[in-house]
């Protein structure tokens, strides 16, 4: 089977960064799904792992995570899926990735794809989707339908995250949702999506908070750049206030977070598939939840733009546009 990958962390301007192969296509076994891949999404992750995590000598890795595709067969366990069955998913970071034609996932990461997208506009969602939902309903501890009086900073509202996250909580809660963004484009993106205020975070957002009449921003959701705006966070965070991150900061001073008694969050989607934890199932039924509140007109997909189909040289497109710092909402690839 056609497949895409690398053997040495290169430049993503060099032609063997991500080069064309063909593999043996794997077998389903225990809970496993094989997923006939027909769109795949790319990440920060995919480009954090091209530049910083080397095979061993000769070996290659498989990236990508995000897929929408079609059950091609299944493992001797499975209970939740069946052959022709429509999914999308996140995929796992121990095991090969979604960039091949055929791809194994354990079905309890796997959810039912929208009925009402494009296979397109199904990649978009799954990695961007299962973080946003657990970083504000399981790690800050956000309600559904609660939240009243109180406001949520999306730091990065225009990424692929952000993006997701400011619809489950204007959607979904009652919070006062604020994001940051700082171009006009990205800051029409934002309101679009459903922000109550969009801050500039290349200016200080403190001040910008303070300036709409808040004391205090309750929840924090930083999806890039800690380090760099951890002290404006600090000063804009409540007292008794909750910050969630998902980016690789430069060492932060978390004692600065003690005389307000804020809580620290991280939040990494891969954690449960890769600790296979009791509870690894809840990513297949958030996904499924994701799924039924876009049929229902609730939530929308993030696609942006769709680069081509999937191969070396548009993957390598996408990782170097994602590199740039300048992309909004997904790229997504489609067939191969």
């Amino acid at each position: 089977m056609k497949a895409i990958g690398y053997r040495k962390s290169l430049p993503v301007t060099d032609a063997d960064a991500l080069i064309d192969v063909e593999i043996d296509r794997p077998t389903a076994t225990g809970r496993d799904l094989l997923v006939r891949v027909e769109a795949v999404s790319v990440n920060p992750v995919d480009t954090k792992l091209r530049r910083n995590a080397a095979p061993a000598d000769g070996d290659l890795r498989i990236l990508g995570f995000d897929a929408a595709g079609v059950v091609e067969a299944v493992g001797p366990d499975v209970t939740l899926f069946r052959p022709g069955d429509a999914v999308f998913y996140a995929g796992a970071i121990d095991r090969p990735g979604t960039n091949a034609e055929f791809h194994l996932v354990d079905e309890r990461i796997v959810g039912a794809r929208p009925a009402s997208l494009s296979v397109a506009e199904a990649a978009a969602l799954p990695l961007t989707a299962i973080t946003a939902w657990e970083m504000l309903f399981h790690r800050l501890g956000l309600q559904r339908d609660g939240g009243e009086g109180k406001s949520l900073l999306i730091v990065g509202g225009a990424g692929g995250v952000g993006s997701i996250a400011i619809q489950l909580a204007r959607r979904l809660t009652k919070v006062r949702v604020l994001a940051t963004a700082s171009r006009p484009e990205t800051a029409d993106w934002v309101r679009e999506l459903g922000a109550h205020d969009v801050i500039d975070h290349s200016r200080s957002m403190a001040e910008q908070v303070k300036a709409l009449g808040l004391s205090g921003v309750e929840y924090i959701f930083s999806t890039t750049a800690t380090d760099r705006h951890f002290q404006d966070l600090v000063e804009l965070v409540a007292p008794q206030g909750r910050i969630g991150l998902i980016d690789d900061p430069e060492p932060i001073d978390v004692r600065l977070l003690k005389r307000k008694s804020v809580s620290l969050h991280w939040e990494l989607m891969f954690t449960r598939p890769l600790f296979q934890t009791d509870d690894m199932i809840a990513q297949h039924e958030l996904l499924n939840e994701v799924s039924r509140l876009v049929d229902a007109g609730t939530l929308r997909t993030t696609l942006t733009e769709t680069l081509g189909r999937i191969d070396a040289a548009t993957l390598r497109k996408a990782h170097a546009l994602i590199e740039s710092g300048k992309a909004r909402g997904k790229l997504v690839l489609e067939g191969f």
